[in-house]
């Protein structure tokens, strides 16, 4: 082995991901909503990149499923093509037919044609139009629990007490449980435990009632107490709340004391409390689910075709400012100056690309979705056909990944409601006369069906097996069980003690 310095040639391959790869990649997995962002930082940041206009967007119909299949690969592509294709003129208009907006789209004109944009309207405006909303009635951000608690304490404790219970009310969750114990507050804060628990029976008289309880028996006592239900009978059902979970009715009444009509008085006034008192106010507002995808079925008979087209309404468009860039470039600059301008251009152009390949791939992707999956948007859940991501992929000509990536975030509007893509994509189950494999779907489907339909006479796993074998399911009793479980439905042993509570 020498030790002499000497030139060596060698071959060697490698994968580069390029900040273009890594960014198309990235978009492919957003949704319409989460895409806005990013278009707003590439627009904060790139000069080229002009917003369109609302009044340039056009509404027309959506092209059919056939016509859709026929569009190029798109993310595959876009992946090969490299920087390099960046360069080429792409400042044109993205509403082309393969994307025409949709219906919704038409709220934004009528904003327009009302005047709520500010300007006036043709035959109406701001005065004349109708009256615009008044931003006084308009709701506020939403009391927290815990700032609804503070107001109450600093009108009825003062001086260390209100320091007390403001950690107090630090230390309460979203469900308006008390998560620590007394001891450790009094240690924490070098107080008397005599003073904190003297400041949390003063919480627990703040509304909502059972706020501060340290676990469920507590919550119902202090709701109990208000309502002046709380003898020593109902002091006894709470106490033994275990044996109520079990339906243990004649085991209660003979702790507290009662006979049936008592009892079932007392489960019914316990059904009326809260067990989350907390989550009465707070809490971030429900978000509405916006599609990304609208599929419906244009025709009818055997000329019937169905029609995929993006939600224009949350997809925002961005085109290269070729003019502005016409003036910077004739303009005096130094060579830092024209290769940043060049840079901006690629990127600029990329970009635009990049949406526009993105637009293509999930509309195909969409399209082959809706063509397995047909019989379930003509008949329902219980014709879903069992698919994968490899058969989607192999019939559009991309890659598994890809597949996966478009179908992330993303959710499909039709005549039966809103779906996520994810949700198209089940595991088979076989027949149980050897014809074709159906859904795991469509399983549950029946499994809820049988279960809505068993009547006084509960279904146990073993003929939730039998009937589901009579339909054609050829399923195991473990399966059965996990379906249920998933569904959020209980053993038949829980159904049964439920039914005997609702009687009590």
């Amino acid at each position: 082995m020498t030790l002499a310095p000497r030139l060596d040639l060698r071959q060697s391959q490698s994968l580069v991901m390029t900040p273009q790869l890594q960014q198309a990649i990235k978009l492919l997995a957003l949704s319409n909503l989460e895409i806005e962002g990013v278009i707003a930082e590439e627009i904060e940041k790139n000069p080229l990149l002009e917003a369109m206009a609302p009044e340039a967007d056009a509404v027309g119909a959506p092209e059919p499923l056939a016509t859709l299949r026929d569009e190029p690969a798109g993310a595959d592509e876009l992946v090969m093509a490299g920087a390099g294709a960046g360069e080429a003129s792409l400042d044109a208009d993205l509403t082309t037919s393969a994307f025409d907006d949709s219906a919704s789209d038409m709220a934004g004109s009528l904003d327009g044609a009302l005047g709520l944009s500010g300007g006036s309207a043709p035959g109406g405006g701001g005065s004349e139009g109708g009256e615009l909303p008044d931003l006084d009635a308009l709701p506020g951000a939403a009391t927290t629990l815990a700032e609804h608690l503070l107001a109450q304490a600093g009108e009825v404790l003062s001086g260390v007490d209100l320091f007390v219970a403001a950690h107090l009310i630090d230390q309460i969750d979203e469900a308006g449980y008390l998560r620590v114990t007394l001891r450790e507050v009094a240690d924490r804060l070098g107080v008397p435990l005599a003073t904190v628990e003297r400041v949390l029976a003063a919480i627990q008289a703040f509304e909502p009632t059972g706020v501060g309880a340290r676990d469920l028996a507590e919550c119902l006592a202090l709701q109990a107490r208000e309502a002046d239900r709380y003898d020593p009978a109902m002091a006894r059902l709470i106490d033994n709340l275990d044996h109520l979970a079990r339906s243990d009715l004649a085991r209660l009444k003979r702790l507290c004391g009662v006979d049936d009509e008592d009892m079932a008085d007392m489960i019914r006034e316990l059904r009326g409390y809260d067990p989350k008192p907390g989550c009465r106010l707070g809490g971030e507002p429900a978000q509405a689910v916006v599609p990304d995808l609208f599929v419906a079925r244009r025709g009818t008979g055997a000329g019937a075709v169905w029609a995929v087209e993006i939600n224009a309404a949350t997809l925002p468009r961005v085109l290269v400012d070729r003019r502005y860039y016409a003036e910077l470039s004739t303009g005096p600059q130094d060579k830092a100056g024209r290769a940043w301008l060049s840079d901006m251009l690629a990127s600029a152009n990329w970009l635009v690309k990049a949406l526009d390949q993105r637009q293509r791939t999930i509309v195909k992707v969409a399209a082959e979705i809706v063509k397995q999956q047909e019989p379930f948007f003509l008949r329902g859940v219980a014709h879903l056909r069992p698919l994968t991501l490899r058969t989607v992929a192999d019939a559009v000509g991309l890659h598994e990944s890809t597949v996966s990536r478009v179908t992330s975030n993303k959710y499909l509007s039709c005549a039966r409601g809103l779906f996520e893509l994810k949700y198209f994509f089940t595991s088979a189950i076989q027949a149980a006369d050897g014809g074709e494999a159906v859904s795991a779907q469509a399983v549950k489907a029946a499994i809820r069906t049988l279960i809505a339909a068993e009547g006084a006479a509960v279904l146990s796993d073993d003929t939730l097996v039998e009937r589901l074998n009579d339909a054609g399911f050829d399923i195991a009793r473990r399966t059965v069980a996990k379906y249920r479980e998933a569904l959020g439905i209980g053993s038949s042993v829980q159904r049964r003690r439920a039914r005997v509570m609702a009687g009590a």
